[in-house]
């Protein structure tokens, strides 16, 4: 359980012998940092599903994942002299040292949501700082986070400035507003399928109507991601019990009729609620 310092330098190590370019990896050595973003992007999703499931072994296992990506971006910049591993764990220790300053220099914070503001507050000082010219509201804000957060980070920041439904009631009355929009659309589509205007208009309403459900579930303080996860979940767990249930009964799942593939999701719906523990 102890942290064993030697333990870090030797991934490092590992990470520098499979980047030679004499000796190495071949597949590590073709890499950039382009091609290994999808990797660290899809290793911190593994981590936040360990974190789902309760897994602790799992979770060690995929934190070392992501601190592999850390290390890989790491190296890669150590060889276009940079930056190396060092300067990533100097730049954000300083980072957390400076944004906490009512735990090291003194300050006082109220609570978790006056340090939210307090840090927010620090970060739009340090892009001013760093001569960033945008001013806005929603300066900072990175494109590259999954849409669905960044809609949610828009809303955040967009509330903090007081432009924010009041309460739940009107977020739904805009929900079926944007519904309304979007079966306008496909009946636009319906009538003319090589109108191209609608299909980008549905595109667009589509967007706008997933976009109040996420506002939806940030006024019932749900969490998007944690709660489309569990859907997913759910439909997979579903689903795998229809195909097992067909196969039990000697049919092909995927031959049947949809009114036939409705009846065995009816009777997985049904085995959940008598068991509600499965």
């Amino acid at each position: 359980m102890n942290d064993r310092p030697h333990d870090m330098q030797r991934l490092l190590t590992i990470m520098a012998r499979l980047r030679d370019p004499q000796g190495g990896c071949p597949w590590d050595v073709q890499q950039n940092f382009a091609s290994i973003a999808p990797y660290t992007i899809e290793e911190a999703y593994e981590v936040a599903d360990a974190i789902d499931r309760g897994d602790l072994d799992d979770l060690r296992d995929e934190l070392g994942d992501l601190l592999l990506q850390v290390v890989f971006h790491a190296q890669m910049a150590s060889e276009q002299g940079a930056f190396g591993f060092a300067d990533v764990v100097a730049a954000i220790s300083d980072k957390m040292t400076r944004r906490h300053p009512h735990v090291f220099a003194g300050a006082m914070v109220e609570d978790a949501q006056a340090q939210t503001v307090a840090w927010e507050e620090h970060k739009r000082g340090e892009r001013e700082a760093a001569g960033v010219a945008d001013t806005s509201a929603l300066s900072g804000i990175a494109r590259g986070l999954p849409e669905w957060q960044r809609a949610l980070k828009l809303q955040k920041r967009a509330a903090r400035t007081g432009f924010d439904w009041p309460d739940v009631t009107p977020v739904f009355a805009k929900l079926h507003e944007e519904i309304d929009e979007v079966r306008a659309e496909f009946a636009a589509i319906a009538a003319d399928p090589a109108d191209a205007a609608a299909r980008d208009r549905l595109e667009e309403e589509i967007g706008d109507m997933l976009f109040v459900c996420t506002n939806l579930a940030r006024h019932a303080k749900v969490d998007v991601g944690s709660a489309l996860r569990r859907a997913n979940l759910k439909f997979e767990r579903r689903f795998r019990a229809m195909e097992a249930l067909a196969l039990a009964d000697g049919v092909d799942f995927a031959t049947l009729s949809l009114q036939a593939q409705d009846g065995y999701w009816e009777r997985v719906k049904a085995a959940e609620r008598d068991d509600p523990g499965n």
